[in-house]
């Protein structure tokens, strides 16, 4: 392998949502929307180094379309080179809407009402066998089309919940001259909530992901709770007392922790657009000059927007000099509404936030605001203007709002930040640290907040944006590329070292003793 190829590998992303989405037109030409979101900005970065490969889902007609007018084959579409992996509606709903969303989602934010749900039925195993595995094997398989030609080195870097199996079938068809790394976005817990999944299930999406070369992850502990998740579970598997690491039948396979960012040029650019001041303007004259109170989330339990809506209640309650002076304002977007756990919830959270307007608003203040939608730049807008920003997760792989929101503010707001957040690990010093659990507490902690002084305020607010800077999204991506490439060059230089006699390898054993490891 030749020192040109070791510098520039092939990288393979796949997702279950791509970075585009395609609309057939009445001529048959093809509009293309471009995703918004951090790996697909990061992505712009990465394909001014390298060649980069998307492999991705259909999620829609327009999709399937797209595909099937390119026979199927990979295209490049504004400098990514893109290929739809194209499911079969019954295999995709079991992958999608039984195996990933919910089951495992809901066992990694550990939201299970466990007396009660999930009940691995008949339709479940039916789902992840003719489902999960299948639409996971096809993305493996055009991964493995994708590449077929390439004598690159490959670093493939699966993406989430959704392809955990993709390891263990792309493992069988590329063999070793692939690196594959998986990314997992969301929280993994400790090895009891896992005892939720039949012992078949659970075992073949932890031996797949240990066919990887490494496994990122946002936190530490997601990491540490991964190897610890393997040890108790797989006979054989070992960490020999290590937090980053797990050996299995004969692979050494690293959990590393990769924090995600965002990608804070575009967002700076996007709070600077002039439709995003223009929201702002109209949210100015909404609050007036009442302190706003801000939560930005998706609609789902594991964000905790209700127990959010208990807290205000009970510091309107508490404190009542704050009544008539302080705004709620929720920007709620809808997510996985077919999921009947989320529209059940949705309900809640607008049955609270009407209790708390029937019993607290005047004819000149409505206490609490919801506003359900998908609109970024009114997002953007109003973290410019929050004096609190609550985000108070039960369990999140990271939560971009947080980071967004000390990114934009410009009135010195003050984040009140969960715990179990994993941007609580960079974020948690200059926060309000609050337990989701615990409503009064996160009632004082608004209170804390808008009464803090400015000086205390300003100090926290300027070291959260600091923080945020120094480390965007690419840096976030570059990490995960740089330790692939560093494994692919320790693979050449192994291959390329002569074999030497044992007398050989113990003089160069003797001779490199105490030296680092890498």
């Amino acid at each position: 392998m030749s020192i040109k190829k070791q510098q520039d590998p092939l990288i393979v992303i796949a997702s279950n949502r791509g970075p585009f989405s395609f609309k057939q037109e009445k001529d048959n030409r093809f509009s293309v929307d471009r995703g918004a979101g951090g790996l697909v900005t990061a992505l712009g970065a990465l394909a001014e180094r390298h060649e980069v490969i998307w492999v991705a889902a259909a999620m829609n007609d327009g999709d399937r379309a797209w595909s099937e007018a390119h026979k199927g084959k990979m295209q490049k579409v504004e400098g990514i080179n893109l290929k739809l992996v194209e499911p079969e509606p019954e295999a995709y709903e079991g992958y999608y809407n039984e195996i990933a969303n919910p089951l495992l989602w809901f066992i990694q934010h550990q939201l299970w009402d466990i007396p009660r749900t999930p009940s691995i039925s008949e339709e479940t195993w039916k789902a992840w066998d003719e489902g999960y595995r299948v639409v996971n094997k096809q993305f493996a398989e055009a991964i493995a089309e994708a590449v077929a030609d390439s004598e690159r080195p490959i670093i493939v870097l699966p993406q989430d919940y959704h392809l955990y199996m993709v390891p263990h079938y792309l493992r069988d068809l590329l063999g070793e001259r692939v690196q594959i790394q998986p990314f997992i976005h969301i929280p993994w817990p400790g090895p009891d909530a896992w005892r939720i999944l039949p012992q078949p299930i659970r075992n073949a999406i932890l031996s797949s992901l240990l066919e990887a070369d490494r496994v990122g992850f946002q936190t530490a502990k997601d990491a540490f709770n991964f190897v610890q998740t393997c040890r108790f579970y797989l006979e054989g598997a070992h960490s020999h007392g290590r937090r980053d690491g797990i050996e299995y039948k004969g692979r050494d396979v690293a959990a590393l922790a990769y924090p995600i960012s965002i990608d804070v040029d575009k967002v700076e650019e996007i709070a600077a657009e002039t439709v995003t001041q223009l929201e702002k303007n109209q949210l100015i004259n909404f609050i007036g000059d009442r302190d706003l109170i801000l939560r930005v989330d998706r609609i789902e339990p594991s964000k905790n927007n209700l127990r959010g809506l208990q807290a205000y209640r009970t510091l309107l309650e508490s404190y009542p000099e704050h009544r008539g002076k302080v705004q709620m304002l929720a920007l709620l977007v809808p997510s996985r509404l077919k999921v009947g756990e989320y529209e059940d919830y949705l309900r809640e959270i607008m049955a609270e936030a009407g209790l708390i307007n029937a019993q607290y608003s005047t004819s000149f203040w409505e206490p609490v605001r919801i506003v359900l939608g998908d609109n970024y730049q009114r997002a953007i807008a109003a973290m410019q203007i929050y004096d609190v920003l609550l985000v108070n997760p039960i369990a999140d792989g990271m939560n971009l709002v947080a980071k967004e929101g000390v990114l934009v503010n410009n009135k010195d707001g003050v984040l009140l930040l969960s715990e179990f957040a994993g941007a609580y690990y960079e974020l948690g010093e200059e926060a309000l640290t609050v337990s989701p659990f615990d409503v009064y507490g996160t009632a004082e902690a608004m209170h804390q907040a808008l009464v803090m002084p400015a000086a205390e305020r300003q100090h926290r607010a300027q070291t959260l944006r600091d923080i945020v800077t120094r480390a965007d999204v690419r840096e976030w991506f570059k990490a995960q590329v740089d330790d692939a490439l560093r494994a692919l060059s320790n693979q050449a230089n192994k291959s390329s070292t002569p074999a030497t006699s044992d007398t050989e390898k113990s003089a160069v054993a003797a001779t490199s003793a105490g030296a680092p490891a890498d």
